[in-house]
C-alpha cells in the first residue's frame, strides 16, 4: 500500500499491487531526497517545465502540429477538463493506441494530470493481443487513433468507452470547448501512472507498474547522470511511446530539461536519418539494427547538428559501435534498461564509454553477477544481472512477480560479467547461452565476430539441440546484396570466426536467409528461429 494518502479514487491499481514483501528493495535515500510526497508527473513535466524555460519554448515537432510548451499545457489542460466531463475518475485505467504523434503525447499527459492511468499499446498490435492487455488492465476508457480502428473493432472484451482522436468525431474538437486552465490532480507520488506492457511475453502478457515519481525518476538518474540533456536539444527516437524506452526518450527526457521532441510515426532508418538533418536533432535514440541500416545505406554520414547517440533494446556489437564512431565521429551511449525498471540502469557516456562494454550503473542504482545459488559472484566470471534502484518490479495482479523480485534484487534475464574496473560486459540472454560440448558460448560473440566480415548484413545465432554435442552453434546470416551463397563462403565464414575468437565457438552450421524475424520496432527475436527452422 502507498505511503502516503492517495489521491486515487478507482483504487483497482493500487489493490492489485504485490505484497509488499515481494517488492524489491527500493533506494528510498533517493527517493527521499528528490521528490515530495505529492507529486503529479503531467504538472512536474509541463507547468514546473515552464518555469524555466517559459511558455514559447518549442516542444513538439509533429506531422500532426508544432507545439511550444505553452500551447501543449493549454491543450492538456483542455483535454483533462473535457475528460472529467465524461466521468474520468482518478485511478482508472485509459488505453492509447495509435502512432507517435503530437494528440498521443497530448493525451498521454492529459491522462496522467487528472490522476487516471495511462495504458499505452502498439499501434500495429491486433485484437487477439489487445484482448490479453484488456484482461490485465481492466480498462474502461480507450483512445484510439482513427486510422487504427479496424483492429479495435474486433475486440471482444471491452464494455468501456472508446474515444477516437483525429478524423471525424475527433475527441480533439470536443474538448476545444473547454477552458485551457486546470488545476493537476493531487496525487501522491507513489499513486499508479502508468502500466507498461512487457514486450515478447508469451501467453498473458505482463502489465508493470510505475508511479508518478517513477516517470520523473528515470530523468533524474539516466537522463540527468549519463544523457546530460541541455535545454536547446532536438530529441528524436525510433522507438513507439508504448516501449518505456521510447517514452523517456521522446516525452520524459527532453520535458524534463525543457528541450524540444521530434516525433516520428514511423521512422526506417533512411527516414529516420533523413529527419536527423532536416530537424537538426542534436539526441537520437534508436536499436543496433538501425544503426548498421544506417551505415549500410547513408553514403554520408556527416551530422553536425548530432551531439549523442544512444544505443539500448538489444545488445550493441562492439563492431557496430566501432563502424558508427569511424563514419560519424561519435561514440553512441551503450545502456541496457527493462520495462520492469522502466529505463536504462547501466551505461556510459562520453570518455567513461568502454567499446564492447555496456558501461557502470547509474547513479541511484547498484547491481551484481549472482549464480543460480543467488549468490554473488568473482570479477569475471559469467552470471545472472541482479539490479536495484530508486524504480523496480511491481506486476499487476501476477505471479511470476517472485520470478523477476528475488531476494530484494531485479533480476533481468541477462548473463553478464563484470570486470575489475566496474564494468559490465553483455553476454546474452539467459536463454542465448549455448552450452556446447561442456563450453559456454554467447550467442551474441557469435554474432559480432561475423558481423566484422565484409559479406555479412545481418545475423542471428541461435543454438540447436545436438546429439554429439548437446547444442550446436547455428548462424542464419543475411548477405550484403552484391554477395552470392556459396559452401566456399560458408568455409570462409567459419574460418573468420575461428580468427576473432576461441576456435570452438565457431557456427557448425549455417544457414543463409533473406531476412531474420523481428519485433515492430527491428528488434531480433532469436527464438523464433529456433522454432522456424523444425
Amino acid at each position: 500500500m502507498s505511503m502516503f494518502k492517495t489521491g486515487h479514487i478507482d483504487n483497482f491499481t493500487r489493490e492489485n499491487l504485490p505484497p509488499r514483501d515481494q517488492w524489491p528493495w527500493l533506494n528510498q535515500a533517493f527517493i527521499d531526497a528528490n521528490y515530495a510526497e505529492r507529486i503529479n508527473a503531467s504538472y512536474e513535466l509541463i507547468d514546473k517545465t515552464i518555469e524555466l524555460v517559459g511558455p514559447d519554448k518549442l516542444a513538439i515537432i509533429a506531422a500532426d502540429g508544432n507545439y511550444t510548451y505553452g500551447q501543449l499545457l493549454a491543450k492538456i489542460s483542455q483535454m483533462a477538463n473535457y475528460f472529467e466531463s465524461i466521468g474520468v475518475k482518478p485511478g482508472n485505467r485509459i488505453l492509447l493506441r495509435g502512432p507517435n504523434s503530437a494528440s498521443l503525447v497530448i493525451l498521454w499527459l492529459a491522462i496522467l494530470r487528472v490522476g487516471a492511468v495511462a495504458v499505452t499499446t502498439i499501434h500495429l498490435q491486433r485484437a487477439n493481443e489487445l484482448e490479453k492487455m484488456l484482461g490485465v488492465a481492466k480498462v474502461q476508457y480507450a483512445l484510439i487513433d482513427h486510422r487504427f480502428m479496424e483492429d479495435w473493432n474486433l475486440v471482444s472484451n471491452f464494455d468501456g468507452q472508446t474515444l477516437i482522436y483525429g478524423g471525424e468525431n475527433d475527441v480533439f474538437a470536443k474538448a476545444a470547448a473547454f477552458p485551457t486552465t486546470h488545476t493537476a490532480c493531487d496525487t501522491a507520488s507513489d499513486d499508479v501512472s502508468i502500466l507498461a506492457f512487457t514486450s515478447g511475453s508469451t501467453g498473458i502478457p505482463k502489465a508493470t507498474i510505475h508511479f508518478h515519481r517513477d516517470i520523473l525518476a528515470i530523468a533524474d538518474t539516466f537522463s540527468k547522470e549519463i544523457l546530460k540533456p541541455l535545454h536547446d536539444d532536438v530529441f528524436a527516437c525510433s522507438a513507439p511511446l508504448a516501449f518505456t524506452f521510447g517514452l523517456g526518450a521522446s516525452v520524459v527526457f527532453p520535458f524534463r530539461v525543457g528541450a524540444t521532441t521530434l516525433l516520428l510515426e514511423g521512422a526506417p532508418p533512411p527516414v529516420l536519418i533523413e529527419k536527423v538533418r532536416e530537424n537538426k536533432v542534436s539526441v537520437l535514440f534508436t536499436a543496433p539494427t538501425a544503426y548498421r541500416a544506417i551505415l549500410k545505406s547513408t553514403p554520408n554520414l556527416d551530422l553536425p547538428s548530432l551531439r549523442r547517440c544512444v544505443s539500448a533494446g538489444e545488445h550493441l556489437p562492439e563492431s557496430t559501435w566501432t563502424s558508427w564512431f569511424e563514419a560519424t565521429g561519435l561514440k553512441i551511449i551503450d545502456g541496457i534498461g527493462a520495462t520492469e525498471m522502466l529505463h536504462i540502469f547501466i551505461s556510459a557516456s562520453d570518455e567513461a564509454i568502454v567499446p564492447g562494454m555496456t558501461g557502470k550503473v547509474v547513479p541511484g542504482y547498484e547491481a551484481i553477477i549472482v549464480n543460480e545459488d543467488f549468490d554473488e559472484l568473482p570479477t569475471g566470471e559469467i552470471g545472472f544481472l541482479a539490479v536495484r534502484g530508486p524504480t523496480g518490479v511491481r506486476y499487476l495482479n501476477d505471479v511470476r512477480q517472485n520470478v523477476y523480485s528475488v531476494h530484494g534484487w531485479n533480476v533481468t534475464g541477462d548473463l553478464y560479467l563484470q570486470d575489475a574496473n566496474g564494468y559490465f560486459k553483455y553476454q546474452s540472454r539467459a536463454d542465448d547461452m549455448i552450452i556446447s560440448s561442456g563450453y559456454n558460448i554467447a550467442a551474441p560473440e557469435v554474432e559480432n565476430a561475423l558481423l566484422s566480415h565484409s559479406a555479412v548484413a545481418e545475423v542471428a545465432v541461435v543454438g540447436e539441440p545436438d546429439e554429439e554435442r548437446g547444442m550446436l552453434v547455428v548462424a542464419y546470416i543475411v548477405l550484403q546484396s552484391d554477395v552470392a551463397e556459396s559452401a566456399e563462403l560458408i568455409k570462409e565464414l567459419q574460418d573468420h570466426v575461428k580468427q576473432k575468437i576461441a576456435p570452438f565457438k565457431y557456427p557448425r552450421r549455417i544457414v543463409f536467409v533473406k531476412s531474420l524475424p523481428k519485433t515492430t520496432t527491428g528488434k531480433l527475436q532469436r527464438f523464433r528461429l529456433k522454432v522456424e527452422d523444425k
